[in-house]
Parts: structure tokens; sequence; C-alpha cells
């Protein structure tokens, strides 16, 4: 799984015209599944995001953690991350995991990070979204838990 992780003072989605998700600080997560995930890619993640030490302290350091400074999460699926660049100039998507598999993972991850103690709000699975943020820093990391 991969998953890229923007600082945000705000975020929100749109799928279908309507509102889909909004959170104000905190992290937008974009998560791609490829069909060789697990639930162990999902433990590791929720491990990293829950712990990842990204906000500014009191001497402007990152040095806190998202519940530390009371952040929500906005979590995207986003397939696309998976795109294998190599050859040509369009992009394939061969790795990227079935629709069903992505779903599961996607919907695991989150409950996961609710299970942290976390608000997760949500994009429309597979829907096409219209996603807006303002990136706090910018600060974008970006997790592959097959680089462990």
């Amino acid at each position: 799984m991969r998953v890229v992780i923007q600082r945000v003072s705000e975020a929100n989605v749109v799928a279908d015209g309507k509102l889909a998700g909004e959170i104000k600080k905190g992290f937008l997560i974009l998560v791609g599944v490829e069909d060789a995930d697990d639930t162990e890619d999902v433990k590791y993640l929720t491990r990293k995001i829950v712990n990842m030490r990204i906000f500014e302290d009191d001497e402007e350091k990152m040095n806190l953690a998202l519940n530390q400074v009371g952040g929500d999460i906005l979590s995207i699926s986003q397939f696309t991350l998976h795109a294998n660049t190599k050859k040509g100039n369009r992009p394939s998507f061969i790795q990227a995991a079935s629709p069903d598999h992505a779903n599961e993972l996607y919907e695991s991850l989150n409950n996961s990070l609710r299970a942290e103690g976390i608000k997760v709000e949500t994009g429309v699975f597979g829907a096409d979204m219209d996603v807006r943020l303002v990136n706090d820093g910018p600060v974008t990391i970006l997790i592959d838990s097959k680089n462990k």
C-alpha cells in the first residue's frame, strides 16, 4: 500500500456534486492499494500515520503527532498511486488492486485509524471526486508499506 500524507489546515472532497468529507487541521491521505497488499500493510500504515510527527511544537520543530494537535484525517482512495510510468507516456495501472480488494483494505485502514481515536472523513470509493486542500507548510510525505 502507498499513502501520501499531506499536512493540511483544511481539506474537503466533493463527489457527485455533494460534500462527502471535510476536515480542518490534520492529514489529507491518498491511499493506493495493490493486489499483494494485506492486513499487515494496514497495520503498518496505521502505526506510521498515527505516530507521524510532522506538526510543529512550541520551538517550531516538527515534533507532534496528529492526536497531540487534535487533528483529523480526510482519506481518499487513489489507485493512480500505483501508476507504472517506465514505458511510454501513458501510465499503466496493472499493479493497482482490483476494486473489491482495494475497497476492503481502504475501509480496513480507515477503521483501524478510527480505532486509534482519530476522526476519519472519507471520499466516495471509485467515484470521480474534487479534492480541495490547503497544504500547511507545505508538508507532503510518501509512505510505501513495501519499503519498511
